[in-house]
């Protein structure tokens, strides 16, 4: 399946964001990566800024172009405001709602914890990382030594962080529930959707 296999610090200091969970490479070098990067400070225009933000979604979910357009086309076929609906696609990816549930520490992690069959959704094991999860979905770690070892040090890990308010979530039995579709607010995003919408609609 294909995915981003590039170096992940060089992202995150491009967009002075912690897009893969890298935050000591932004601590050392705020600044982007290359050889002007600390003197370089040139005015973006409005496309380079839209082009900025549609490929910080991009890294966020872990997605390649070809995908990310039939994200946005689903998005557009549907009602209501298609920025939101879009954010809303990527949010309840499985490989997300697992890394939001806490089974896993970054959104790589869990995409990999899926892939490995480590997953099920309502009983039944689903391996595809893209797998749209629905209201009403029951997500849980296979009841497995091996899989259970990885969900809970994550579950240790991220104990502090709190559970976000669309997902339910059993740390005891590795078990979440998918309480309903999350708003824009809950999601929080990272960019400026609109931008992303303009220029796919160009």
């Amino acid at each position: 399946m294909a995915r981003y296999t590039g170096p992940k610090a060089k992202i995150g200091r491009r967009f002075g964001i912690d897009i893969y969970g890298t935050p000591k490479a932004l601590e050392r070098r705020n600044f982007p990566p290359g050889v002007h990067g600390a003197k370089n400070r040139r005015k973006q225009s409005e496309y380079g800024v839209a082009i900025g933000e549609k490929q910080k979604l991009k890294h966020m979910y872990g997605v390649l172009e070809r995908q990310f357009r039939l994200y946005y086309e689903t998005a557009a076929r549907k009602r209501g405001v298609t920025g939101d609906t879009l954010l809303q696609l990527l949010e309840t990816r499985l490989d997300n709602v697992v890394f939001r549930l806490g089974f896993a520490n970054t959104r790589r992690l869990a995409r990999q914890f899926v892939t490995h069959g480590h997953i099920l959704v309502n009983g039944r094991k689903a391996s595809i990382p893209s797998f749209q999860v629905k209201s009403g979905d029951v997500v849980e770690v296979k009841n497995n030594s091996k899989s259970r070892q990885v969900s809970t040090k994550s579950l240790e890990k991220t104990q502090v962080n709190p559970t976000v308010a669309w997902l339910s979530v059993d740390k005891d039995n590795h078990k979440g529930t998918v309480s309903r579709v999350p708003t824009r607010e809950e999601i929080g995003p990272i960019v400026n959707e609109r931008l992303v919408v303009e220029l796919y609609s160009r």
